[in-house]
């Protein structure tokens, strides 16, 4: 069965830093085009940085570029979100998402690819709560 499962959310104060993973299983993964989006209540689900893999582009969101770093371990199947300088409006659910239906690795790095309507699998989320 191929699954991502997400770890590492928690609650830290404003400026704090968390590290998400992203454990994938069932697949190599190569040319999967690989996501982290976030979720708050009334709100569309947001991308938050994406990864083809295969080429070492990434896609990040203007609110995050400068704080997120994405990184791989692809010995493990791990992605991994480094969060930095985490402010109260980063609080929501992060989930990891995959897809290897995703036309063109730019569509993916570039972000255009990047909405939640294209990817077919998802973890069950992780919470990160930052409070001021």
């Amino acid at each position: 069965r191929v699954q991502v499962m997400e770890s590492g959310g928690g609650s830290v104060q404003a400026g704090g830093s968390l590290r998400l993973s992203c454990v994938a299983s069932g697949d190599t993964f190569n040319h999967y085009c690989m996501a982290w989006f976030r979720s708050v209540p009334g709100k569309e689900r947001e991308a938050v940085t994406a990864v083809y893999i295969g080429v070492d582009d990434t896609y990040y969101a203007d609110s995050v570029k400068g704080r997120f770093t994405l990184s791989r371990d692809p010995a493990n199947n791990t992605l991994y979100l480094q969060m930095n300088n985490l402010q109260p409006q980063d609080t929501a659910m992060y989930y990891c998402a995959a897809d290897s239906w995703i036309s063109t690795a730019y569509a993916c790095y570039s972000g255009r690819a990047v909405t939640p309507g294209n990817f077919r699998l998802w973890g069950q989320g992780t919470q990160v709560t930052v409070s001021s």
